[in-house]
């Protein structure tokens, strides 16, 4: 059982006990079956869903970290391996070699797979009678942006430093969607992301002092001011929309 001095890490200071995570297998609506890493309240008390997506890197030792934090919160969380498409089994640390590789795959994962494999996730925690959010990191921050916009069956959405949203302010989203930027980010450019701000005034925005991947404390880049405030308003944001 691992408890609460992984959410004290990240600021989470109200933190339940909760069960070791399980992989499981999904199948996505075009036949793919592919792998994701799931954990529930070890207590039984549910407020949710959330789907967590991945950063380039795949499903690694963060991504699993980030779905058992969620399910200390009392959330039923659920991240789904999207690089299965084309390589099963790939994690990756934050090398500039894990970089370039983790772009090269993320190349080769069609956009309209990985909206797939997220609706199955989706799904599959609304099949449990829950109602569903999602969060994402970096790649995954993108593919949240383009989830509220397109695929049914969401509450919430929050997307962390999303690559290429900067350039998507002529979608819409579905659910409240609230958004996190680094002021500093050198894949991101800020004025651009002050224009997509500008064509979307319903959405929560959020620009903090720091730079790309600033939530994640195995990289050089985590800043551990931004990532708590940060946190604190997406588990406000998912409390508000999914319930607690």
């Amino acid at each position: 059982m691992r408890g609460f001095s992984d959410g004290a890490r990240l600021g989470i200071t109200h933190s339940r006990d909760y069960a070791m995570g399980t992989n499981i297998t999904l199948q996505a609506a075009d036949g793919h079956s592919f792998d994701a890493y799931a954990a529930q309240p070890a207590d039984g008390k549910r407020y949710g869903g959330i789907v967590v997506v991945q950063e380039i890197f795949g499903v690694n030792q963060h991504v699993r970290d980030t779905v058992d934090l969620y399910a200390a919160q009392g959330y039923t969380a659920i991240a789904p391996a999207l690089y299965d498409r084309v390589q099963k089994n790939y994690e990756s640390g934050y090398e500039q070699a894990d970089i370039q590789a983790g772009l090269a795959v993320r190349q080769k994962v069609p956009l309209e797979g990985a909206l797939a494999d997220i609706k199955a996730s989706i799904d599959h925690l609304a099949k449990q009678d829950m109602t569903v959010g999602i969060v994402g990191y970096c790649y995954g921050g993108m593919l949240v942006w383009q989830s509220a916009a397109k695929i049914d069956g969401l509450s919430a959405a929050v997307s962390y430093y999303g690559g290429g949203v900067q350039d998507q302010g002529d979608l819409q989203a579905k659910c409240p969607t609230m958004l996190h930027f680094g002021e500093k980010d050198h894949a991101i450019p800020i004025d651009k992301v002050k224009a997509f701000v500008a064509k979307q005034p319903d959405l929560k925005v959020h620009i903090y002092d720091a730079n790309h991947g600033f939530n994640c404390d195995h990289r050089g880049s985590y800043d551990a001011t931004a990532a708590k405030t940060a946190l604190d308003r997406t588990l406000t944001f998912f409390g508000e929309n999914l319930g607690k």
